[in-house]
């Protein structure tokens, strides 16, 4: 079992606090809940909470479990609690402002933990987290890097293999989860976005791929049923002449990398469709190239939408009126992370953030063209770590 170095732990806190003091100087307690941020803070993903005071050192209070938590995690002080009450008994705090993730801890919760720690005032932790956890560690990134390989094989070299006519999306998908496990995959594909479930990602066949979805991104999903619409359809079979769609997160030990390939199978696409994709592998490249420390993601979307012409703006970033407003997102230990590259995100680049770039656009009775490759910001623009395939490799 690896184990999250107590340097990284310690560097991650400090940073925490510095953040803190420098938006918010009165601070003076913050309260973590999530178990992502619990395990970005602590290297354990248990039932608990995490106090943290200004001028003290955190404790996490674990529920369950706490024995694994002791296993998994180099985190300085761990105690158990059976309920709050437990804590209250042991914590002296006298502020009447707590920090907490408003974003997802569920009212019942938040009155369950008022109730032994009556705070009068809330305000919202999550943002700061969020600045913290966008610039990477080395640490982070060469467990991306991994995830980076594992990607670039399974979607690039594995796929092509096991392409055949009559097979379903859902046992595409059924292949890939089990090989994805076999490298190295942790196994989960995890979403920031309000209660949103993801299995993989998106595969879908032809048309499938522009299927209305209540997923916020540019391709869609016909999935396994109206109560699962993940994965892919176990009734849509691949047939000559499909574009086939795979967008896909991959992970290890937490930390995630997200990638689209499209392939044509049986016969190549129209022409027209081919330059729609190729143009999305230029904007692709166009954005890694400004993926630079100082460079604002509001100026890169403006850029790069300000240069597209009217025809393939169209159905760009989506179909029809289902269209997204970014081109990329921040990504970690969760796929959608913040800044995106969208109006709005005015805060300069730094070196060590992670971005998925997605330019594609839906084609009408042919499906999703376009790309997604993972890119650290370095000084010499994005590096990317999920492989070079241009995409729409031929499967004849």
């Amino acid at each position: 079992m690896k184990k999250v170095p107590i340097t990284e732990l310690e560097t991650r806190m400090k940073r925490f606090k510095t953040q803190m003091d420098l938006s918010n100087p009165d601070w003076e307690i913050a309260v973590i809940f999530s178990k992502i941020n619990l395990y970005y803070f602590t290297g354990t993903m248990q039932d608990g909470m995490l106090i943290i005071p200004n001028n003290d050192d955190a404790t996490f209070w674990v529920r369950q479990s706490y024995e694994r938590a002791g296993e998994e995690s180099l985190f300085k002080i761990i105690k158990h609690m059976n309920s709050f009450r437990d804590a209250a008994k042991s914590e002296e705090i006298f502020s009447n402002t707590v920090y907490l993730e408003t974003e997802v801890v569920p009212l019942a919760l938040y009155q369950r933990f008022q109730k032994y720690f009556p705070f009068k005032k809330v305000k919202p932790v999550d943002i700061h987290i969020a600045k913290i956890r966008a610039v990477k560690s080395p640490y982070e990134l060469s467990l991306m890097r991994e995830s980076g390989k594992i990607h670039q094989h399974v979607l690039e070299e594995f796929v092509p293999q096991v392409l055949r006519e009559g097979i379903s999306e859902a046992d595409l998908g059924a292949k890939l989860y089990r090989v994805m496990i076999e490298e190295g995959y942790h196994g989960v594909t995890r979403f920031g976005m309000f209660d949103t479930e993801m299995l993989l990602g998106h595969i879908g066949f032809g048309e499938s791929s522009i299927y209305p979805t209540y997923f916020n991104g540019a391709s869609g999903n016909r999935g396994l049923c109206s109560a699962a619409p993940l994965l892919g359809s176990r009734n849509r079979k691949l047939k000559s002449g499909d574009l086939v769609y795979i967008d896909t997160g991959c992970g290890v030990e937490g930390y995630n990398t997200d990638k689209t390939v499209t392939y044509m199978f049986g016969r190549s696409l129209p022409p027209y469709a081919i330059d729609y994709h190729n143009k999305c592998v230029e904007i692709q490249n166009e954005i890694a190239a400004m993926l630079k420390p100082g460079t604002l993601p509001s100026q890169i979307y403006t850029t790069i939408m300000n240069n597209l012409n009217e025809d393939f703006q169209k159905n760009f970033m989506g179909f029809d009126n289902r269209r997204v407003k970014f081109l990329g997102h921040g990504i970690g230990l969760l796929i959608d992370e913040t800044p995106l590259i969208a109006e709005g995100f005015n805060e300069p680049l730094q070196e060590g953030m992670v971005f998925a770039v997605e330019p594609k656009r839906g084609i009408q009775n042919i499906g999703m063209v376009g790309i997604e490759n993972t890119f650290i910001v370095t000084a010499k623009g994005g590096e990317c770590i999920t492989g070079y395939s241009k995409g729409l490799i031929s499967v004849f």
